[in-house]
């Protein structure tokens, strides 16, 4: 009986432990952020022939609340300048997948930036 009431201590611990780790897993490598950029093909790195994305874009992204970041991706082929993207950006990964949108779909905040 001793030994049990001695290590109940030890399972809750393991417990809240498996619990942080996967939190910590679920925020970390799961979490999906949208962003959107607006592509400008002067921001472009053409990669070796020997990948199968051939080019990396370094543009300014906006979150919903308007807040910029620097984001890189890679891409098959150039995209159309001027057109607006929504990147779908993890924080390990990087991003996942993008698609464009029109002006008027972008978030208010968002839009703010190119109507200037």
């Amino acid at each position: 009986m001793d030994s049990i009431k001695e290590k109940i201590p030890f399972i809750i611990g393991i417990t809240i432990l498996i619990a942080l780790c996967i939190c910590a897993y679920y925020v970390i490598c799961e979490q999906v952020y949208e962003y959107y950029t607006k592509i400008d093909n002067t921001k472009i790195q053409t990669l070796p022939a020997t990948e199968d994305m051939n080019y990396e874009y370094t543009l300014t992204c906006y979150n919903e609340q308007g807040k910029s970041r620097e984001i890189k991706f890679k891409t098959s082929r150039q995209l159309r300048e001027g057109a607006y993207l929504k990147l779908e950006f993890l924080n390990i990964a990087g991003v996942r997948n993008w698609e464009e949108v029109q002006l008027e779909e972008l978030p208010e905040k968002v839009r703010t930036n190119y109507e200037q």
